[in-house]
């Protein structure tokens, strides 16, 4: 399987591009983020004539998640257990779930397309927000993988943290001063993996951006930061067999501000769990 993550920044925007993209590099799964549409807004058209089940989930113009696959996606889930809400000037424990995580079963992989709050700024209370959310999810992965051990489990998407100094090549995102590289944002991201995930593309491409903003150049200037992530359980990581950063979808004509993160996964078919003979026509 070949499962690919993106920041689409608006799937009706970039909808030819991002269907050609997949086609060209044979993506099986790919998990998208900020589709911005609702459901019946999605151009599912291009999709379905290239081959793929669609599923999406987004509330407004903003946020949205999405999974395209070539194989149909079985139990969706439109939220994890646990998973908080937000409501600008609203600090009740029941404010209204944006449309920020999509999960499927595909070919017995669960796959998780998370977009991740941003948190604004140090003093919002959407940064507050995004740490309960990040909490939320370690404890969700958790109990997933408590229940499920064997399970190969992909938290895949925009994660909007820089986890290493070596991951921030812009010069304005300043630690002690911005989101995104804060400590208690970093201490979320390592709690996921000692939750039981790990980031399976950074073991073979140990350098690299995922984004890099539309503003003073920062692109030619290669002034990007990593916060694109696949983050993969232990049967999944011990099934990686390959991984990208597909940068060259940052060029051309309006290109997203985020790249296609792509991984490789090898896992044992039943037939060969079961040691029953392949037969090959």
């Amino acid at each position: 399987m070949r499962l690919a993550t993106w920041n689409v920044n608006s799937i009706r925007a970039r909808v030819d591009r991002i269907v050609s993209f997949a086609e060209r590099e044979h993506i099986d799964v790919l998990a998208m983020q900020e589709i911005k549409c609702k459901p019946e807004q999605f151009p599912y058209a291009a999709f379905e004539a290239a081959g793929y089940h669609v599923e999406a989930h987004g509330l407004n113009q903003w946020n949205g998640v999405a999974i395209a696959s070539r194989e149909p996606l079985a139990d969706v889930q439109h939220s994890f257990d646990g998973m908080p809400g937000f409501k600008k000037g609203y600090d009740g424990d029941d404010a209204p779930h944006e449309a920020r995580a999509i999960s499927a079963l595909v070919s017995g992989v669960r796959v998780w397309s998370l977009y991740v709050p941003n948190g604004r700024s140090l003093d919002d209370p959407h940064y507050a927000y995004k740490l309960r959310w990040l909490e939320a999810l370690r404890v969700a992965t958790e109990a997933q993988l408590r229940a499920e051990p064997d399970l190969p489990l992909a938290l895949v998407g925009d994660f909007n943290i820089i986890p290493f100094d070596a991951d921030n090549g812009d010069p304005e995102i300043v630690p002690g001063l911005s989101t995104h590289v804060s400590p208690a944002e970093r201490d979320a991201f390592f709690a996921l993996e000692a939750a039981g995930v790990t980031d399976v593309v950074r073991p073979l491409i140990p350098t690299g951006y995922t984004y890099w903003d539309y503003q003073r150049l920062k692109f030619p200037r290669d002034q990007g930061i990593r916060i694109d992530f696949v983050l993969g359980s232990r049967a999944f990581a011990d099934a990686v067999a390959g991984a990208s950063i597909a940068r060259d979808e940052r060029k051309g004509d309006s290109p997203s501000d985020h790249v296609p993160v792509v991984v490789d996964i090898d896992l044992p078919s039943e037939t060969e769990d079961d040691d029953v003979p392949m037969i090959f026509g």
